[in-house]
Parts: C-alpha cells; sequence; structure tokens
C-alpha cells in the first residue's frame, strides 16, 4: 500500500491529518506503511495530482474522500464527518479506507 499526504504550506490542518493518519495506520495493523510527504506550491502541480485542496491523502494514488465537484486547486480542504464539516478526516475514517 502507498500512501501519500499532499498538502501546502499555508494550511493549518495538514499537520493534524498527518498525525490523525498515522494513528489510524497503527489501529489498522499498518505499520509497515510509510507516509509520503508531497508540498504542492503551483496550481501546474495542483492541476497534475487532482488536488482537491490541503491536506489531500492519497491511498495507492486514489483519493478516497475526492468529492467529483470539488475545484482542483491551491486552497484548504474540508472533510464531511459525523461531526460536521472539519479540515482533515477523523481516525476512523482513515482506519476505514486503510484497511
Amino acid at each position: 500500500m502507498k500512501v501519500e499526504l499532499l498538502y501546502f504550506d499555508g494550511c493549518p490542518n495538514w499537520q493534524l491529518a498527518d498525525e490523525r493518519l498515522r494513528v489510524a495506520l497503527v489501529q489498522a495493523g499498518r505499520e509497515d506503511v510509510h507516509v509520503q510527504h508531497r508540498q504542492v506550491t503551483t496550481p501546474e502541480q495542483a492541476d497534475a495530482a487532482e488536488f482537491r485542496g490541503s491536506p489531500t491523502i492519497l491511498v495507492d494514488g486514489l483519493d478516497p474522500f475526492a468529492e467529483p465537484d470539488a475545484p482542483v486547486g491551491l486552497s484548504c480542504r474540508v472533510f464531511r464527518t459525523e461531526a460536521g464539516l472539519t479540515g482533515a478526516p477523523t481516525v476512523e475514517q482513515l482506519r476505514a479506507v486503510l484497511s
């Protein structure tokens, strides 16, 4: 399994997503998976990566949280959770896509 965390420096939530991702990997029994971090710095990079905002988590190259109508670009991203919209997926949501 390949897991990437795409972000841009202006995003206040990518580090929270990274922490939750690491917890979810441990809970899913996937301590063997190394999270690769990729900084997106230009609109061209955002287009090429289909970057729907920061943070974006790719599992084997796919964004499991992508909403089809979400724009591509250098922006902060929100995720739908049971508690409402938030800047990072929950540990439970991440564990579900990593299992």
